[in-house]
C-alpha cells in the first residue's frame, strides 16, 4: 500500500500594514492618504501653472495661483545660464526691543545669512528653511520694491510682512535684548559683493560691497505673537 502523506494545512499569515488596523482606523488612514495625494497633485499643478507661459488658465485664475505660490513656494531661474547669480548677498537685521524692566534699547546687527551658513556647514541634510527661507524672502522683497523701497502693489506689502516675521523668529531665537525682551521695531540691511571672475577671464568687476539699508518697520502685535509662537514650538 502506498504510504499516506500527511499534509498539514498552513496557517494564514497575519495581515500587515493598513489591513492590520481596525475598520475605523483603516477609513481614517485611507482618508489621510487621499488628502495628502490630492494636496500633492494640487501643489504640483499650481507650480506648473506658475512657471508655465501665460495661458487661458493663468489669465483666469492668476490670483489664486499667486496666493498659493507666494511667498513660500516662489520659483526662479537664477541658478541657470545665461544669467546666473554672480553676487554674494548678506542679509542682516537689528531691532529696537523693550526689555523686561520696561526700558527700550537698540540691538546690534545680526548677520542672518552667516547664521544660516553656520547651521549648514558640515550638515549632510540641511533644512530647506536654512538654505532658502531668508534668501527667497529677500529676493521677494527686492523684486516687489523700487530703489526708494516703495512697494509695488499687494505683493510688496506681503513681502514686507514676510521679512518682519522672519526677523521676529530669528531675533527671538538669538535672545536679542535678553530673556523676555519684546521686539517692537526691526530694520534690515543687505551687503552685496560681486563674485570675482576666474583668473582666465578678462571680465572686470568691482570688489567694493554695496550696502542697502531699509527703513525701520514697526512690528504689529499679530506678527509678534505668531513669530514667538512658532519659535517656541521649534
Amino acid at each position: 500500500m502506498p504510504a499516506r502523506r500527511r499534509t498539514e494545512s498552513a496557517e494564514p499569515s497575519a495581515p500587515t500594514g493598513i489591513a492590520a488596523l481596525s475598520l475605523p482606523y483603516q477609513i481614517a488612514a485611507a482618508l489621510a492618504l487621499a488628502v495628502v495625494a490630492v494636496t500633492a497633485c494640487v501643489h504640483l499643478g499650481m507650480v506648473f501653472l506658475h512657471v508655465a507661459p501665460s495661458n487661458t488658465v493663468t489669465k483666469q485664475h492668476g490670483q489664486a495661483i499667486d496666493d498659493w505660490i507666494y511667498p513660500e513656494f516662489e520659483q526662479n531661474w537664477k541658478l541657470f545660464a545665461p544669467n546666473p547669480l554672480q553676487q554674494n548677498i548678506s542679509v542682516q537685521v537689528r531691532a529696537l526691543v523693550r526689555t523686561g524692566n520696561g526700558s527700550s534699547r537698540e540691538t546690534g546687527w545680526y548677520d542672518l545669512s552667516a547664521l544660516d551658513g553656520q547651521a549648514i556647514a558640515g550638515n549632510l541634510l540641511p533644512s530647506h528653511t536654512q538654505q532658502n527661507e531668508l534668501r527667497r524672502a529677500w529676493d521677494f522683497y527686492v523684486a516687489t520694491h523700487d530703489n526708494q523701497d516703495r512697494p509695488a502693489g499687494l505683493r510688496g506689502d506681503l513681502s514686507e510682512r514676510y521679512l518682519r516675521r522672519i526677523a521676529v523668529l530669528r531675533l527671538d531665537r538669538e535672545l536679542a535684548g535678553g530673556e523676555g525682551a519684546v521686539v517692537e521695531r526691526v530694520q534690515f540691511r543687505s551687503r552685496t559683493t560681486n563674485v570675482p571672475p576666474p583668473k582666465w577671464s578678462e571680465e572686470q568687476v568691482s570688489d567694493k560691497p554695496v550696502v542697502r539699508e531699509l527703513p525701520w518697520w514697526s512690528v504689529p502685535e499679530g506678527d509678534r505673537e505668531d513669530g514667538l509662537t512658532e519659535a517656541s514650538a521649534r
